[in-house]
């Protein structure tokens, strides 16, 4: 266990509410995530709750052998599936096409899904930059809905949680290969959002 969840857990056992607080705000958005991508988003907050309430009673007994965000996300997998008792979800490979056609695929690492080349980067501050990026975050977040649960999921978990995809695997129970399609085809969506507003300044 690192030493920060070593630290953070000495403070949760304590019964410090400024710890707990701070595993809420550190950790809630990936807990939603594992959520969403179990059972969808008309169950996520009753889930994500029950995942908490179970962390309550647990924490005792976490024994550190993960790291502490690791846990907590377990035990979201296995709220999610315990109390909607979900069948393993088989990933569908025939999503629909980007709405602004494909990309290639050696915009990545084949090994690893990394970008082989990054989308481009907004460096200016001036008011028209600024207003430029705030369109542009529009839509991203306008692609990050039009994206399947699972899509988008995998896509959060990986690129805003950092979680390496052999523990989305774990967590989504879904094979690697399987993750590793839905990473690169929700990065390639997110991709063509960006090459389109660069080209058109639109979504």
């Amino acid at each position: 266990m690192a030493a920060d969840d070593t630290e953070l857990l000495a403070r949760l056992l304590a019964g410090e509410q400024k710890a707990f607080k701070e595993l809420v705000t550190a950790y809630q958005s990936a807990m939603r995530a594992v959520a969403y991508a179990i059972v969808g988003q008309r169950h996520v907050e009753e889930v994500v709750q029950d995942a908490w309430l179970s962390v309550v009673r647990h924490l005792g007994g976490f024994e550190g052998r993960s790291s502490l965000k690791t846990w907590l996300l377990t035990i979201t997998a296995n709220s999610a599936r315990n109390r909607y008792k979900l069948n393993r979800r088989e990933v569908l490979l025939d999503d629909l096409p980007s709405p602004h056609g494909t990309i290639d695929d050696d915009r990545f690492s084949a090994s690893d899904g990394h970008w082989l080349i990054a989308p481009f980067a907004w460096h200016q501050d001036t008011p028209e930059a600024l207003l430029t990026e705030s369109e542009l975050r529009n839509c991203l977040e306008h692609t990050l809905l039009s994206l399947s649960e699972l899509q988008r999921s995998v896509l959060l978990l990986r690129e805003r949680q950092g979680l390496e995809l052999e523990e989305i695997c774990n967590l989504l129970q879904i094979s690697l290969s399987n993750v590793r399609v839905l990473l690169h085809r929700a990065r390639l969506k997110v991709f063509a959002t960006v090459e389109h507003f660069e080209e058109t300044g639109e979504c």
